[in-house]
């Protein structure tokens, strides 16, 4: 979609002829605000939600290489931390909203990253909508100046689908707030130690044959995570208020997608189409066998009706089969848990 305000047209207009550099280029990728100087002990604070996460670890360590301080809240207090005294640790409190916005004063932007891919136990996609607005009052409170917030393409209040509704309903909570913001809406996100794209590379080299609902002739578009925090990054320094979608420069069908990926690994899986329905109960099979969730049925739902695709011009300037050449040889070796990573308390 393009942006919803004309003065975010030249931004995107600098980025569309950027895109040929390894450069930094104009509007959303790689700006300073005039007049504000970037001392890791001094300079304006940046805190990111889920630094030990997928999305927010490239943010964090884009910040981190341009000189910011950075914090982090995060539930998984007990996790390692990769950027050891650099980044500030602090646990989420929604259940005290005061100790929340201390957490928060003096920060000059929050990423915010924090949402669940699929209800499981005491996890519900409510519990992280009313979490957010927690989030979303407390920056207020605190005085946050700006924040950016990674949304999905065909996000909507209206839509069937309870996780692109809940996007939708956070998307308006966050238009209707006091809050400067940025809010990015990214497609399929891929980088080193994504889930969806290393766990389609994990089935193409471990199972003789691997299941597409339908025709898989439904489309979808990419987002390399270095571009989506660069482009976060970006946005942070804007000084209107954005609503955008960020996808890569190529739009795969999602057939084309999963033989582009069984090529880069040499898999020698046979590509099967299944009607949707036998697809969903052998994902569910699939999922036992490892102990996971490997997609849901809304997820199906959203991709064969080409929620993941944006009508704009794509923002990012990385192409995934450059990825995948460089990442083949490694990509799927190990299996990635969703709920190992995101739901287990251990």
């Amino acid at each position: 979609m393009e942006p919803r305000c004309p003065s975010c047209l030249p931004w995107r207009e600098a980025l569309r002829h950027s895109r040929g550099s390894h450069a930094p280029a104009a509007g959303l990728i790689g700006r300073r605000r005039r007049g504000l100087a970037f001392d890791v002990e001094t300079g304006p604070l940046h805190v990111v939600t889920g630094a030990f996460g997928f999305t927010g670890h490239f943010i964090t360590r884009r910040l981190l290489s341009m000189g910011r301080r950075v914090r982090t809240l995060t539930r998984r207090i007990d996790r390692p931390n990769p950027f050891g005294d650099r980044v500030s640790v602090v646990p989420y409190r929604f259940d005290d909203p005061d100790e929340l916005t201390r957490s928060l004063r003096g920060a000059a932007v929050l990423y915010n990253t924090y949402w669940v891919r699929f209800p499981h136990g005491r996890v519900t996609f409510g519990e992280a909508i009313a979490n957010t607005r927690i989030l979303i009052r407390a920056c207020e409170a605190a005085g946050v100046g700006r924040m950016v917030h990674l949304s999905v393409t065909g996000a909507s209040e209206d839509s069937p689908l309870p996780y692109f509704r809940g996007k939708g309903i956070l998307e308006r909570a966050i238009r209707e707030s006091k809050l400067s913001y940025a809010i990015l809406r990214p497609a399929l996100i891929y980088g080193p130690g994504d889930i969806l794209v290393n766990n389609i590379a994990w089935f193409l080299r471990h199972l003789p044959a691997f299941a597409i609902p339908g025709d898989g002739g439904y489309r979808l578009q990419c987002a390399d995570v270095e571009d989506v925090a660069e482009i976060a990054v970006g946005a942070s320094e804007r000084p209107e208020n954005l609503v955008v979608d960020v996808v890569g420069p190529e739009t795969y069908t999602f057939d084309g997608l999963v033989r582009l990926i069984a090529g880069a690994v040499h898999s020698r899986a046979k590509i099967v189409h299944l009607a949707p329905g036998v697809a969903r109960v052998l994902l569910r099979l699939v999922g036992r066998l490892v102990g996971d969730v490997v997609l849901t049925p809304d997820e199906v739902a959203g991709l064969m009706s080409g929620l993941l695709v944006s009508s704009g011009a794509p923002l990012g300037r990385r192409r995934l089969p450059d990825w995948l050449l460089e990442h083949g040889p490694t990509l799927g070796r190990t299996y990635a848990s969703e709920l190992g990573r995101h739901y287990s308390r251990a």
